[in-house]
């Protein structure tokens, strides 16, 4: 789309979640090894309100989620584990404050997308949002509003940074083809029209006026031409799930200034080849697609496939270093 705000060239990046409990050394973890791309990171491990659900239910604005047995429940005012999910929050900022002093590049910072929201959020009857269209609507224009006062506060706390907001979006494909399924477990939820999903995504993703917007998704099926007529900037996933008919797809999106975010190294704890093998499936697909090699450093940013909270910290440490290194070998050896 010619009016998707514009993603420079960045080699590497996270995706968000990162293992422990100690916001300060998930900040210098995130700022130190991505020095032209850093990102806000999540600690899951600090329990309800950390995790991405609850860290999200906490921006929402005139809508309060509360912790029940069978997960996140839309409440009638804020409650502890709101209070939990901002104050935690607060940490992770003052944290990245402290570390990206004077800094004046990329900073993506990270929250679910309405859909996943509206997936996993439960209803006072104890459905899911997606259940409901009225529902759907109101939690994804307090998204939205949550989200702009989000980006405020960041801009505030770190005055030279290019912001980039990534949206998370795992249960996006399941929403399309109504396989969320219902309390009972039982039956599935019917799927959303993808005109309605669109347009929620398109409104959404307006709320970062003029900055870009990255959906991330590691299931499988990432509906590539759907986001990019949302209007996003990027779209992150794991690179392993891709099959010989998105190719298509993919193409059409690195013709089109489209930012591919590939997730290619080891959300858990695995053996890393060497950084040059990492990154051989993406240059494969460069050579099938037919599309200039010069162009991949300029296309794509390395990732892992997905966040690294289920890592050990060492692994962790590990796999930021390599997807640095790995970007490094795509941009000096393209072919």
């Amino acid at each position: 789309m010619n009016d998707t705000p514009h993603l420079p060239p960045a080699l590497a990046t996270g995706v968000g979640s990162l293992p422990g409990t100690d916001a300060r050394e998930a900040a210098k973890a995130a700022t130190g090894s991505f020095e032209d791309f850093p990102h806000l990171p999540e600690l899951p491990a600090r329990g309800p309100g950390a995790d991405m659900i609850g860290r999200t239910a906490g921006l929402l604005v005139e809508l309060y989620a509360r912790v029940e047995p069978s997960g996140w429940r839309i409440g009638d005012r804020p409650g502890r584990d709101t209070l939990r999910a901002r104050s935690w929050l607060g940490e992770d900022l003052d944290a990245l404050e402290e570390f990206t002093q004077g800094y004046e590049g990329l900073l993506k910072v990270q929250a679910v997308g309405p859909w996943t929201l509206a997936a996993a959020l439960e209803l006072k009857n104890g459905e899911a949002a997606l259940s409901d269209p009225g529902a759907c609507r109101d939690l994804a224009a307090s998204l939205a509003e949550g989200l702009r006062l989000h980006l405020e506060e960041v801009r505030r706390r770190v005055p030279g940074a290019r912001l980039v907001l990534q949206l998370d979006e795992p249960s996006l494909t399941a929403v399309l083809r109504g396989q969320v399924r219902t309390a009972s477990g039982y039956r599935t939820h019917r799927a959303v029209d993808r005109q309605t999903v669109e347009a929620t995504l398109r409104d959404v993703v307006g709320v970062h006026d003029g900055g870009p917007v990255v959906v991330h998704s590691c299931a499988p099926d990432v509906p590539f031409a759907l986001l990019r007529r949302a209007g996003v900037a990027g779209i992150s996933f794991d690179f392993s799930l891709l099959t010989e008919r998105d190719d298509e797809v993919i193409g059409e999106a690195v013709e089109g200034g489209t930012r591919l975010f590939a997730g290619v190294v080891p959300g858990t704890d695995a053996p890393l080849s060497d950084p040059a093998g990492s990154v051989m499936g993406v240059r494969t697909l460069w050579r099938r697609l037919g599309l200039r090699p010069g162009l991949l450093p300029e296309a794509v940013t390395v990732t892992p496939a997905c966040g690294l909270a289920g890592a050990s910290p060492g692994y962790a440490r590990s796999a930021y270093a390599h997807c640095v290194r790995a970007a490094r070998s795509l941009a000096d050896n393209p072919e």
